[in-house]
């Protein structure tokens, strides 16, 4: 009789797992209106996730985007379209999204105004979507953006390779929903104007794809101005019409400063870019008579005393100043919008615990994005949607070892070989991420040709980073980008 083969002794054999599936597309699509100043206005929204892939046809990374498109246009393929997305490095598109652009935004109140929860979305009479299509994009490991499995995450975390994936995901939308003969804008926020100005030049190098135009909201291109590092000078000048503004809110400053904030801020401007420059370039050789005198104008400008100023040697820093200018009120006062107010544990502390303007947003939108999204557009995703995700630290700037990164360059290179791309920059007098006296520091240093500066126009307003959280603010912004929309269409068409 043969005997039984010894199966229980027999090494198992080393099957391949199974390759799945490259992941697909999910796009959902709705219809909806909205009535504007009395029109009517029918749009479609597509939303969804679009799977990016390599040269090697590989999936790499699935991208989650909200577009929106007016109806019952003659020709869709010639209405202006504009790409949209947020900073960070690591924000979702919620923000400009939801605050500013699309037809839809959330009620998040401002200073001394804010809505409790549970929150609400209203339809936005200010929105863009009157004047150009919109797409708001996720960049990867935000939103509901997210590396494929295999694939990692960190690879498109970086300037160059962010602007490569982000542009290579343009291109895709562009080409698919046939809009290579739109007119085309970028517009981004905070880091999202780095962004778009290294996509200006990227889509116009790698795919010959020119734009009409930038809208930069709250911009950051060159972080010299806004890096506090040894040696670094730069910073303690361009922030200080910025303090001014904040004590001139808060209060802080003497009656003869606090008549008028237009007149306050020229005249500290020129103080920052004359006495006070002069003053930090000369070092510890600076005369004790000429740092007195500097010492008590930077007092009369930030509210702060003289006694502090000397201890810091001249130079506020940010965070610091956040933390000193109400400390006798037990205050602190925020980064991204000066206006608002923060209680720490700790008033004694060298700098604030947590930022109160971005305290104030942060439940709003990402309770009115979640609802919106499954309720309204009908696209459903169990995983978080990553508002902000903390990729700030991690973000790789390999490239630019022992340099400030500084994109301002490309945008006038990009500039220089298209002529006709004109550049929108909103600023906030209150905002201390982006400050705008250094956002005119980069741009009057620009050195783009005198023919061409004509193009790049700078509008203000009364608020912060989010400017268009103060509802004034954001009425007048709308009215801004919507003009210049149209006007730089119409500079197109005119020739």
């Amino acid at each position: 009789m043969p005997t039984q083969p010894e199966v229980a002794n027999k090494a198992p054999e080393n099957k391949p797992e199974p390759t799945k599936p490259d992941p697909k597309d999910e796009l959902v699509v709705t219809e909806h209106t909205i009535t504007v100043n009395g029109q009517t206005l029918h749009y479609t929204v597509t939303t969804g996730t679009i799977v990016m892939k390599n040269d090697e046809n590989k999936a790499t990374a699935a991208i989650f985007f909200i577009a929106y498109t007016k109806k019952d246009e003659p020709d869709s393929s010639k209405r202006p379209l504009t790409i949209s997305f947020n900073g960070g490095p690591g924000s979702s598109s919620v923000w400009l999204h939801l605050g500013l652009l699309g037809p839809r935004r959330v009620v998040s109140g401002d200073v001394d105004q804010l809505q409790p929860p549970p929150y609400r979305l209203v339809d936005n009479e200010h929105t863009l979507l009157t004047e150009t299509d919109l797409v708001f994009i996720d960049p990867v490991s935000t939103g509901y953006s997210r590396a494929v499995e295999k694939e990692k995450a960190k690879d498109f975390h970086g300037l160059e390779k962010d602007i490569e994936s982000v542009g290579e995901f343009i291109r895709l939308y562009v080409t698919r929903y046939k809009r290579w003969n739109s007119p085309k804008f970028l517009i981004g926020e905070s880091y999202g104007t780095t962004r778009a100005a290294g996509l200006a030049g990227h889509l116009q190098e790698q795919y010959g794809m020119y734009l009409n135009g930038l809208m930069l909201v709250s911009s950051i291109l060159n972080f010299q101005t806004a890096l506090f590092t040894t040696g670094n000078d730069l910073p303690y000048i361009l922030y200080l019409p910025t303090y001014a503004a904040t004590a001139f809110y808060h209060g802080k400053l003497a009656a003869h400063d606090q008549s008028n904030l237009q007149d306050l801020l020229i005249e500290v401007q020129t103080f920052a870019l004359t006495d006070y420059t002069l003053a930090l370039m000369q070092g510890d050789k600076l005369a004790a008579d000429t740092r007195t005198q500097i010492v008590e104008k930077l007092a009369r400008y930030t509210g702060l005393s003289p006694a502090y100023i000397e201890q810091v040697n001249l130079r506020i820093e940010i965070f610091r100043f956040t933390k000193e200018l109400l400390r006798d009120q037990r205050r602190t006062v925020g980064r991204l919008d000066s206006r608002f107010k923060g209680i720490d544990r700790d008033p004694a502390g060298e700098q604030f615990q947590y930022d109160p303007s971005y305290s104030a947003i942060q439940g709003p939108y990402s309770a009115t994005l979640n609802h919106y999204v499954r309720s309204e557009l009908n696209f459903e995703s169990d995983l978080p949607y990553e508002l902000l995700a903390n990729l700030y630290e991690s973000w790789d700037y390999s490239k630019h070892q022992n340099e400030f990164v500084n994109v301002a360059d490309t945008l006038r290179a990009a500039m220089t070989q298209n002529p006709f791309l004109k550049v929108i920059v909103a600023n906030g007098y209150y905002d201390f991420a982006t400050p705008y006296f250094a956002t005119e520091y980069t741009f009057t240093h620009l050195e783009l040709d005198e023919s061409l500066r004509h193009n790049i126009s700078m509008t203000y307003y009364e608020a912060g980073h989010m400017m268009y959280v103060h509802e004034p603010s954001l009425a007048q912004l709308n009215k801004d980008l919507a003009a210049f929309v149209r006007a730089a269409i119409a500079s197109s068409l005119s020739l």
